[in-house]
């Protein structure tokens, strides 16, 4: 084996290496963006159903 090609090789695996690491980088802030996004929604409580109001009256 030639001195180029296990060169060669070795930089495959580290484009591959650095390539996953940014990957999870990346990963790991969008995921800490969403969690941000998701904590700065407002607090609902429950919403009221969209035609019986808040109190549902049944006769029996």
């Amino acid at each position: 084996m030639e001195l180029s090609s296990m060169m060669g090789k070795q930089v495959a695996e580290l484009q591959h290496t650095l390539n996953l690491n940014l990957l999870k980088s990346q990963m790991a802030t969008q995921t800490a963006q969403a969690v941000q996004m998701m904590e700065m929604l407002p607090k609902v409580q429950s919403a009221p159903h969209p035609y019986k109001g808040i109190a549902i009256d049944i006769k029996g």
